[in-house]
Order: C-alpha cells, then structure tokens, then sequence
C-alpha cells in the first residue's frame, strides 16, 4: 500500500501526479500495489498499472481496518456528476472528455448528471499550511448520485465548479512547485461524502478555468497546465477501480483484506493517517521515506510506531524487492554484526561455565 496525503505539501505526492513514478517502479516489485487516486491522478496525463488498485481515501481507510474489501473488476460502469456551477462552455469541455475517454480509451458511461443546485465549494488552509474545504450543498450532490447508482453506475466521478483565484500566493506558490495543493483538502471532502454513503469507487476532478501561460512552471506542475480539464486521469482510474465489499458478504479468491497487505509505504512526517494507525497494529511492514517532506510532523517515533526508515522511495523499491526475494535487508550490508545469544540465555551459559571452573 501506497499513500501520499492530500493538501499536505508533500514534496513527492502534493502536485500533478508527481508520485505517479513511484507508483510505476513499486509496482514492478510487488504483486499488487493498493494506492489513491492522489497518487495516480496527473489532470491529463495517467498510466494504467494491470497489477495498481486505484482505491478512494475513504475506503483506502475502511479497508485498512479490516472493515472493507477489495474485489478487483475489469471495468466499471462510470457516473459522471457535473456541478450545476460550470458555466456552458466549461461544462462543454468536461463532456467532450467524457466522450473522448469512450471513443479513444473504450471507457463504459453512463449518461450524465447536473446536480440540481449549486454544490458551493469554500476553500480552507490550516494553521500547518495543510488544505481543506467545505461543501455548502451536499445534499445535490447526493441525489445526483443516487440517480446514477439506480442507472447502474458502478464508480462515480464528479467534477465540481472550485473557485478561481489565479492572483493567490498559494496558487503562485503551487505552480512552481513550492507550495500546497490548494485544492486537495476540498477535494478529498467531496470523495471522501460519496465513497461513505454509497461504498461506490468515487474520484473527483475540478472544474477551473485555464490559467495564462507562465514560462517558469514547475515540471512538478505542469500536467494541470495542459488543457481545459483534469477528467481523463480521474475516468481512467475508476474504469478499472475495485469495488468495495464488506465482511458478510461472500467471499471470492481475489478479494483482498487488509491482513494480505504486506508493506505500507508513507512519507516519514505523515504517519498519522487512518489508515497507517489501523496497519501499525497488524503484521504489515510500515516504510517511511525520509525525503518526502510535508506540511506535516506526525512521525512514527511520536506515535510509538515500529516503522522500518528510508532516506528515499529509491531505498523504499529496494526494501520491497529484498522482502520479495526472502532477504534481510541487513544482508545487503558490508558490516553484519554476530548472531549473539538471548540475555537470558547468555546469563546461564556464564554460570554454567563457572560451575564447570572454566570461567
């Protein structure tokens, strides 16, 4: 498992699908990797992983504590939600990407829709420079869900009309790569709403108008620079996310529970997620990963977590790949101290050697 917090700053993670390299190298090393659509989402730009599991913070945390599964699909049946806030022309663009994502990609739709108010999206930052929001009309955005699931949609993407505030020194800071992610926080509220109340794979893209050109942006950034809409990496993550089943339902052999997760991988000051609580307490390996710094200082030696540390993601795929392979990390060192006796053990070998005049 593979988390990246949202809205947190990370420096690997907090931008345009920047920790989608991470993603693509554990992946080589594992037999399946279970990770969020911050991890996977890069506006227009995606890479599909046959062996990824593109799972929903909120049920990333279900399934964590054991309370959720994961029953891998071969495609979903995709709701698509449109704020009632986007402007035609705007709203236009969102629906020829939907389009595209199913004449070019071959992605299943449903029909579309326009929720019946406004949803009112309301910009927060944190004392930490961590980002939120809220959501002034939850209630249209759960009817419109409830008429896509009773069309049969299985995963459900929303794209929500967020404020625009290309003066911002937040924004500024963003674009070259500085900075948080203003619009994660209010971003996670929104899946985070649809995922608890229907248990259906849900992922969300903003609706903003595009910004001027500005020559000095950060590679870490660009991928939101390169069009009208950030849709296409949303649709392709949920054509393929696993549906989410729960314990009394009955299971089958490629349902995935929390006890089958071998590894956790998270960034060293972010340790205080759900999800890392609810694996701290099971078998599972937590890596933390030094150099991914956030907003953040939750760290495992505050919380008393038994964590295995990284300087980098590099060292992280190398961790993974010795474990595959039945190797002690340890063995991969030049300086490998003698096996020792236990302290008890070693206590009554020195007395019987004593006992026996030799010592």
């Amino acid at each position: 498992m593979l988390i990246v917090p949202t809205g947190v700053g990370a420096a690997i993670g907090g931008y345009a699908g920047d920790a989608m390299p991470v993603a693509r190298a554990l992946s080589q090393v594992v037999d399946r990797l279970v990770t969020h659509p911050n991890v996977m989402n890069g506006a227009q730009l995606y890479w599909p992983l046959p062996n990824a599991l593109y799972v929903e913070g909120y049920g990333l945390d279900q399934m964590a504590a054991g309370d959720w599964g994961l029953r891998p699909v071969q495609q979903n049946r995709i709701g698509l939600v449109l704020d009632q806030a986007i402007e035609p022309e705007l709203k236009l663009r969102h629906l020829q990407a939907a389009d595209a994502a199913r004449a070019t990609l071959g992605l299943h739709l449903t029909d579309y829709v326009t929720t019946d108010a406004p949803l009112g999206v309301t910009l927060r930052t944190a004392s930490s420079g961590a980002t939120w929001g809220t959501i002034e009309r939850p209630d249209s955005l759960l009817r419109a869900v409830e008429k896509l699931k009773e069309a049969k949609a299985e995963a459900i993407a929303v794209v929500v009309r967020f404020p625009d505030d290309e003066d911002s020194e937040a924004l500024q800071n963003y674009r070259q790569g500085q900075g948080v992610d203003p619009l994660a926080g209010a971003e996670a509220v929104i899946s985070h709403l649809v995922v608890r109340t229907f248990q259906l794979p849900c992922a969300h893209a903003p609706a903003l108008l595009p910004l001027p050109i500005d020559p000095s942006i950060s590679p870490r950034s660009a991928a939101e620079e390169l069009g009208h809409t950030f849709l296409p990496c949303v649709l392709v993550g949920l054509s393929r996310a696993p549906q989410f089943i729960q314990r009394h339902q009955r299971s089958q052999p490629q349902d995935i529970w929390a006890d089958q997760i071998d590894a956790l991988i998270l960034p060293a000051t972010a340790c205080g997620g759900s999800a890392a609580l609810s694996l701290s307490q099971s078998k599972t390996q937590i890596i933390t990963v030094r150099s991914n710094a956030t907003r953040l200082n939750v760290t495992a030696q505050k919380l008393g977590m038994q964590v295995t540390a990284a300087d980098s993601y590099l060292e992280a795929v190398g961790i993974l790949a010795a474990h595959r392979a039945g190797v002690h990390p340890g063995a991969l060192s030049p300086h490998i101290p003698q096996i020792q006796a236990m302290r008890g053990q070693q206590s009554l070998s020195h007395l019987e050697m004593q006992r026996s005049g030799m010592g």
